[in-house]
């Protein structure tokens, strides 16, 4: 696949985590505004027994390789409808820590599309230019949860991250490891708070020595956009409606008291929530949890700006 000749155009950003892969292609303008043309997701669970194995399994492989054959097949119409289409496929947390991550980098180049495995400090700052990039001059603090990882990033809008770290914390790995009952009920998630927040108070300390936390904190990927979904009762998701929404504490705390002991096969049938997330839904909404109480802040704005547009941005800014 080919790079536009310029950098205003239309680009492709795929971002493969540890429970879901996703397309955005968009349109950059002169000025550098992204205008979004199509988006694509799937819920692969790639990172699927990484934590304990440190090897994705052959099975986790081909279902990602299946989801980007669709993604280039995609990719491929809208590029024969005009011009070429520059295309960036990144993986984060699950592939980072699988000692045979270079099985998908081959089983995506089948597809065409050429992989980066990239570090956690870079997911971090691409999480935190896509975030940002609807709150211009704003000071802010960026929170990512992901299924094996999870970013904390702060800085001010448009321009590099201050201080970013990338945890080993992540929906799918806190689920593997402490959500072992069906429901997993108030001692495990207890349990599960207490080693989340044993590994941020450092680091969002040190935050506060920097003047970052309390201030705006905006959540971004699929625990923070669930939330919203689940709270307003979406039978069918609206980004619009998503995007910008403030979620207070309370909020999260009656979300996973009813989750807390709610087994997965009703959490399969909460209006909102896609049935696929279920099984991680309540891991990251602790997580989420624990970085608020940690700041502490009392509400996080939901942004559907995220490392996809990160990742287009950064595009753009290498062609400069």
């Amino acid at each position: 696949m080919t790079e536009p000749p310029s950098c205003s155009g239309r680009y492709a950003a795929i971002d493969i985590g540890t429970v879901t892969c996703r397309l955005l292609v968009a349109d950059v303008d002169e000025q550098g505004r992204i205008r979004e043309v199509f988006r694509d997701r799937d819920i692969t669970n790639l990172g699927v027994g990484v934590d304990s194995s440190g090897r994705l399994a052959p099975d986790a492989i081909e279902r990602v390789g299946e989801t980007i054959d669709r993604f280039a097949s995609e990719i491929e119409e809208l590029q024969a409808q005009g011009a070429p289409i520059g295309v960036r496929a990144i993986a984060t947390s699950a592939a980072r820590d699988a000692s045979n991550s270079d099985e998908l980098v081959a089983r995506l180049a089948r597809a065409g599309i050429a992989l980066e495995v990239i570090p956690g400090e870079v997911e971090a700052a691409l999480s935190f230019a896509g975030a940002t990039s609807a709150f211009p001059g704003e000071k802010a603090v960026v929170v990512d949860v992901g299924g094996g990882s999870t970013e904390i990033i702060a800085g001010m809008a448009g321009e590099a991250p201050s201080i970013a770290h990338s945890f080993q914390i992540g929906c799918r790995r806190v689920t593997e490891r402490f959500f072992e009952e069906d429901p997993p009920g108030a001692a495990l998630v207890e349990r599960a708070s207490v080693w989340v927040a044993a590994q941020l108070v450092d680091y969002m300390e040190s935050m506060h020595d920097e003047g970052y936390i309390p201030g705006h904190l905006i959540a971004v990927a699929g625990t923070a956009t669930s939330v919203v979904s689940m709270r307003e009762k979406m039978e069918v998701y609206d980004a619009n409606r998503v995007h910008g929404a403030v979620v207070t504490r309370s909020d999260m705390d009656d979300l996973v008291h009813e989750l807390q002991d709610m087994p997965l096969a009703d959490r399969e049938k909460i209006v909102g929530l896609d049935p696929q997330r279920a099984p991680v839904i309540l891991a990251g909404l602790v997580i989420l949890q624990q970085i608020m109480d940690i700041a502490p802040a009392s509400e996080f704005t939901v942004s559907e700006c995220d490392i996809l547009h990160g990742i287009i941005a950064d595009m753009v800014k290498r062609q400069d």
